[in-house]
């Protein structure tokens, strides 16, 4: 059989396990709508600030007598209001969609690919690799995430890089736990066993035998860490730890917690919180519908 012969078929086998894996999002209604919110956001952190209308940090929206709306319920010239500073709420929404979106992608991938190959490596080798491995994802375990992760940023300037390191470097710990329970029932099957006895190295056994068949538990942690990176970058950034650069929705909740009018100022309040809860709801409902691919123990037991 030709390489191109193979590239076609591998190509073939790909699109329709994606056909396969759609078809269960879009049978599930939760995760439908789940997926798409998430592509709602995707558009929004792609798209966001070229469409607001204003700039959220340096335009100031001003009435009649020239004087800065502050704070003002939606009306015609504010579709969401504004800001105690006279900012444009719905402007501030569109563009913080973007460092959003960026933290939760580059945390979650980040941390997939860390977690992914600590467990790898882990549960392949055991022995004393894993027993490191092992204590240092235990101590990662102790290490309480906000608290550590605001040490952190305390002697460093805050920016979107910097916050997506110090997250992968807090979160990769569950899926290296899972990943490495994964490929310890993987390699002592029969397949991975032959192909040691061939003469595979320990590499081309772990990254062609093993790691395939773990790799959708992968993904899906991934996923989940994409959760996980944008609620704590919103908790960083409402604790004034975010990037002071850039507006995203949780420096949208910090701005109107220290202007005193998160119990009055609804409007500025609603759409960033509203964001954050839709797109980590929508990973988490979007990952629960894929669990039923790789675990289909999941959906029978639910359908009982």
């Amino acid at each position: 059989m030709s390489v191109e012969s193979l590239s076609t078929e591998r190509v073939s086998e790909l699109g329709g396990k994606a056909k396969n894996v759609l078809g269960v999002i879009v049978k599930d209604r939760w995760a439908a709508a789940g997926l798409v919110v998430i592509v709602l956001f995707v558009t929004l952190g792609i798209l966001g600030p070229a469409l607001a209308p204003h700039d959220p940090i340096r335009d100031t929206l001003r009435g009649e007598d020239n004087q800065p709306l502050r704070t003002e319920a939606p009306s015609e010239e504010a579709f969401m209001g504004t800001t105690a500073f006279g900012k444009d709420v719905f402007s501030q929404f569109l563009a913080g969609a973007r460092p959003t979106f960026l933290v939760g992608l580059f945390g979650g991938i980040g941390t997939g690919i860390v977690g992914f190959l600590v467990g790898l490596v882990s549960g392949y080798f055991g022995g004393r690799v894993d027993e490191v491995l092992m204590r240092l994802t235990d101590l990662t375990f102790a290490l309480p995430l906000l608290p550590m992760a605001l040490l952190v940023l305390t002697f460093v300037q805050p920016s979107t890089p910097i916050i997506v390191l110090v997250l992968v470097t807090f979160l990769w710990k569950m899926p290296a736990r899972v990943i490495r329970s994964e490929v310890m029932s993987v390699k002592n099957r029969t397949f991975v066993r032959s192909a040691r006895a061939s003469g595979a190295g320990h590499l081309r056994t772990m990254f062609y035998h093993v790691a395939p068949n773990v790799l959708a538990v992968g993904f899906l942690y991934t996923a989940y860490a994409v959760s996980w990176s944008i609620a704590v970058e919103a908790s960083l950034s409402f604790l004034g730890f975010g990037d002071p650069t850039t507006t995203s929705w949780g420096t949208m909740l910090q701005e109107v917690f220290e202007s005193g009018d998160m119990r009055d100022a609804w409007w500025w309040v609603l759409p960033p919180a509203i964001g954050i809860s839709a797109i980590t709801t929508s990973v988490f409902l979007v990952g629960r519908s894929l669990e039923e691919i790789i675990n289909p123990e999941i959906q029978t037991e639910g359908d009982q």
